[in-house]
């Protein structure tokens, strides 16, 4: 049986993405997926081509998993239409299978936000994503809220005997 745990991805800013429009500033947003979860974050309306968001967005991880994908982040930078669909402009992977390995050895992994290339489907430079990455084991959830909790006991037997 596998374990599990939390990974938190911090959305920082996108720089210098590429612009899908001919007239106005773009509105972007990211669309993040980890296996078959996918979150959206805010529209940064109006921010063009350096957008900012300083968002958190969690997912849910088994590990191990049960294929490649589980341990893939993928952002797709996304620019927000009102009249027409949504344009993509640009897509990020990020491969975690050996962060969220040390992840459930150490409890607790983390990844600073650092910045990532953005492509095209080609391949060619659209720009990049900054963004930070936590992975948290639910054993170390566990362990912390226990010691909270013994914390909280230690405080209430103490406030108990300076009472007698």
């Amino acid at each position: 049986m596998g374990a599990k745990g939390r990974l938190e991805v911090l959305l920082v800013d996108c720089k210098e993405i590429r612009n899908t429009r001919f007239l106005g500033k773009m509105s972007p947003y990211v669309i993040v997926r980890y296996g078959n979860q996918e979150h959206r974050s805010s529209v940064a309306k109006g921010q063009g081509r350096n957008p900012e968001w300083n968002e958190t967005i969690e997912f849910q991880v088994d590990y191990p998993g049960d294929s490649v994908y589980k341990y893939k982040l993928v952002f797709l930078i996304m620019d927000k239409h009102k009249c027409c669909p949504d344009e993509v402009n640009g897509e990020t992977k990020v491969y975690l299978e050996d962060a969220i390995s040390l992840g459930m050895e150490n409890k607790k992994l983390e990844i600073h936000p650092s910045k990532y290339r953005v492509v095209l489907p080609n391949k060619k430079y659209a720009g990049e994503i900054n963004v930070g990455i936590t992975f948290t084991s639910n054993d170390y959830s566990d362990e912390r809220k226990l010691r909270v909790s013994e914390i909280v006991e230690d405080e209430e037997k103490e406030n108990e005997q300076e009472r007698k």
